[in-house]
């Protein structure tokens, strides 16, 4: 099957393999994985290399930020550039960023490696487009879904496996395990995935100018960035937010504000079902329903001033499920949307839906902070119910 090239309008006329779905899955997943493993070892790894707490914190945050500039920088090339030979090529790099890692002798090369892992981390954002451009427009909602399922359980288990791995074996072996993921994964990909031709000659300044254009000229992607981006914003306020009021509220430890992450399996269900229900009854539409089960689980948040404190953490956890579907559904709907407006552009639209997220996820970092420090965890969840009703706002139509 990889040997065959195949145009733009040949997936229009079959469906996407099972197999070729799962290892697509699976790309994103374990891509998207190595961007989150470090975070549960900044303890093993600052004692292991010497480091104080705020150097080592250091680490998530260049590969976050490798991320972002991937996502500007390298994820347009999927348009321009064979994807298969793309997603093969980064996943190599990534697994040698991920060996670097592991074998750092001090910080600093370790803080090099973590910024290279970001930036090669980004094949998770040429996977899912691929995902896209290989199913038929009447199955692509559902094709998509099942791939961010994928990248969603990534997400979810990284932080488990590192912190278990970790705990074990030490913060080097998780790093070399990731590694070695990356290349069973980059193994099946290429058993599996057709070549793709490239659906545009753009140069590569001119591939980054063109971002500017398609903001421009599509207000549907406009919306979408922007009500994706609100919702993030409340998302990222109260996981960032999460563990320091459970420490000063009710003394709890790291262990059961990361026990809360298992709420992302509601996410992962979300993604599927987003995706099929935007093939029947339309983006636009399941995205709005999407933004509202956010709201609903984001206001659940505010009773939390009237309930004994036994009732608190239950009340948590089911508004951290609700909220989570609701924003992992309107992700999917969204992406499902963005990706039918310019069939020629999908990396380049993903690069900018994904760039509105991010900067969501980093105000909403920011912004819950501040809520937190003035007003308690009652302005954290006012700041997430605002922004997701302005979300609302924006997706009226």
């Amino acid at each position: 099957m990889s040997s065959v090239h195949i145009g733009a309008l040949a997936p229009e006329r079959t469906g996407v393999p099972s197999r070729l779905i799962v290892a697509l899955a699976a790309g994103a997943g374990f891509s998207v994985a190595s961007i989150y493993y470090s975070q549960p070892m900044l303890g093993v790894i600052a004692a292991g290399l010497g480091s104080d707490a705020q150097a080592t914190g250091m680490v998530p945050t260049l590969t976050q930020l490798g991320y972002a500039l991937g996502i500007l920088l390298l994820a347009p090339l999927g348009d321009r550039v064979d994807r298969r030979r793309l997603i093969l090529f980064k996943s190599l790099l990534l697994a040698a960023a991920l060996v670097g890692a592991a074998v750092s002798g001090g910080l600093p090369s370790l803080l090099l490696a973590s910024l290279l892992v970001g930036l090669m981390a980004t094949v998770a954002q040429d996977v899912v487009p691929t995902a896209a451009m290989l199913a038929p427009e009447h199955q692509r909602g559902a094709v998509v879904g099942k791939v961010m399922t994928g990248l969603l359980l990534g997400i979810l288990l990284s932080r488990v496996a590192s912190g278990l791995v970790a705990q074990a074996l030490g913060w080097r072996a998780m790093f070399g395990f990731a590694a070695a993921s990356v290349v069973v994964m980059a193994l099946a990909l290429a058993r599996e995935l057709p070549h793709l031709a490239p659906t545009t000659s753009l140069g590569y300044p001119a591939l980054l100018r063109s971002l500017v254009h398609l903001w421009r000229g599509q207000p549907q992607l406009r919306r979408a960035m922007l009500a994706q981006g609100l919702l993030a914003v409340g998302f990222s306020a109260f996981w960032s937010t999460l563990a320091v009021m459970l420490h000063t509220r009710y003394q709890l430890g790291s262990a059961v504000a990361g026990a809360f992450g298992i709420a992302g399996a509601a996410g992962a269900l979300a993604a599927p079902l987003a995706g099929r229900w935007a093939d029947r009854l339309g983006s636009h539409a399941v995205a709005r329903i999407a933004i509202l089960i956010a709201l609903a689980g984001f206001a659940l948040l505010l009773l939390d001033r009237w309930l004994p404190r036994a009732a608190v953490l239950p009340l948590l956890a089911i508004s951290a499920v609700v909220f989570d579907f609701g924003f992992q559904a309107a992700l999917v709907s969204h992406q499902t949307l963005v990706y039918g407006l310019a069939p020629e552009a999908r990396s380049r639209l993903n690069a900018l839906l994904f760039t509105g997220v991010f900067l969501g996820m980093s105000a909403g970092g920011a912004l819950g902070a501040v809520a937190l420090a003035h007003f308690g965890w009652s302005g954290v969840a006012g700041l997430a119910v605002a922004t997701a009703a302005m979300s609302l706002v924006v997706r009226r139509r």
